[in-house]
């Protein structure tokens, strides 16, 4: 029986280095929007032990998330070698459109997946493009929602993309928004061959809203002269690292478990880059499912140190860096076994794995 491989894979990591150093230079003010009595050099310092972040990337000033999605997409269409109009879907996420430089507004209309479709010059009508709103976890959902297609007969092919931008949505007098950072992936998904053992092998996803769906949300900003029309990304971190430790093992061992996999054939796990320490304690915790009490060295690659958290990017180019044998230490092989994980906004859950 075929399954969805992975033909192609593209990324954009953007230009533009900002360290923590700098953010050392700014004044942080809680939620109620009294100063922190910490200097922001101290403040800097305690963010790294706990999230591990040096540096992030953000855009240049003239680009959009459309933009790099479609960079990302032709990386991708080039690696599996193919053309757009071999495409039968498009399908973006991310979660704030195209936000341009010095604005708060997001736009979407239309969708970036259209936009990215005609950054592409792709002509054929038949390619169908939609956006996906899904936190972080949305270029998983893509890949889930690609998969189902592919697999029922509707479409040949499918480009996924996550792009995000989430520097232009950032109350710099929050401490949290240190975390964030821009960036893309996109991968080209399609019918493997019938005699082929590669490709998706397993998904599991879950939504919980009764008292999580505001954990990430949109609010004021924390200076107290600040327009309080104009909001900002905000999360309760503390909530959601205590949602995550609890829950995204359990949907990985959900995925894990419905393709008769155990943890300790993984070859390595690919998280959603949000946070190292949750990441760590997540990976512990998943072992602990099974029994198992050592990780094993090398299976969890990170990217957050020196690329931040681009929401829905994370994953896909953590990937896209490891098959093209750019992020040291790491590599994948054929027959590899990889999970990849993620949570976000909604809050949403998901993970797939899948077979080299």
């Amino acid at each position: 029986m075929s399954s969805t491989i992975i033909s192609g894979t593209g990324s954009y990591i953007p230009e533009r280095t900002v360290t923590n150093a700098e953010f050392g230079q700014h004044e942080f003010y809680g939620e109620d929007q009294v100063k922190l009595p910490q200097p922001g050099p101290v403040i800097v310092r305690k963010f790294k032990d706990i999230t591990g972040i040096e540096e992030r990337r953000y855009v240049t000033n003239d680009l959009l998330a459309s933009d790099i999605g479609a960079i990302a997409a032709r990386g991708a269409l080039d690696d599996a070698l193919i053309s757009g109009e071999d495409v039968d879907q498009i399908i973006v996420a991310h979660n704030f459109g195209d936000v341009r430089y010095d604005t708060i507004q997001t736009d979407i209309l239309p969708g970036l997946s259209a936009r990215i479709k005609h950054l592409l010059g792709i002509k054929n009508p038949n390619c169908i493009a939609y956006d996906i709103l899904f936190g972080c976890p949305g270029w998983l959902q893509g890949m889930i929602q690609a998969h189902i297609y592919i697999q029922a007969g509707a479409a040949k092919r499918c480009l996924v993309i996550g792009t995000e931008t989430l520097s232009r949505v950032l109350d710099l007098n929050d401490r949290d928004s240190m975390i964030f950072s821009d960036g893309a992936g996109a991968s080209v998904l399609e019918l493997s061959q019938p005699d082929s053992e590669s490709g998706i092998l397993s998904y599991a996803a879950r939504t919980d809203t009764v008292d999580e769906a505001y954990y990430l949300f949109l609010g004021k900003s924390n200076l107290p002269s600040s327009d309080p029309r104009i909001r900002y990304i905000k999360m309760k971190g503390r909530k959601i690292y205590e949602y995550a430790l609890t829950n995204v093992p359990a949907a990985m061992k959900v995925c894990l478990d419905k393709a008769g996999v155990q943890v300790s054939q993984l070859k390595k796990v690919l998280i959603h880059q949000a946070n190292a320490k949750m990441d760590h304690a997540i990976i512990e915790r998943l072992f602990e499912l099974y029994g198992e009490s050592q990780v094993p060295e090398n299976i969890m690659p990170m990217s957050i140190d020196k690329l931040g958290n681009s929401s829905v990017a994370t994953v896909i180019t953590l990937l896209d860096l490891i098959r093209k044998k750019q992020l040291k230490e790491h590599e994948i092989n054929p027959g590899d076994l990889i999970l990849m994980a993620s949570v976000g906004a909604g809050m949403h859950i998901n993970a797939v794995l899948y077979r080299v």
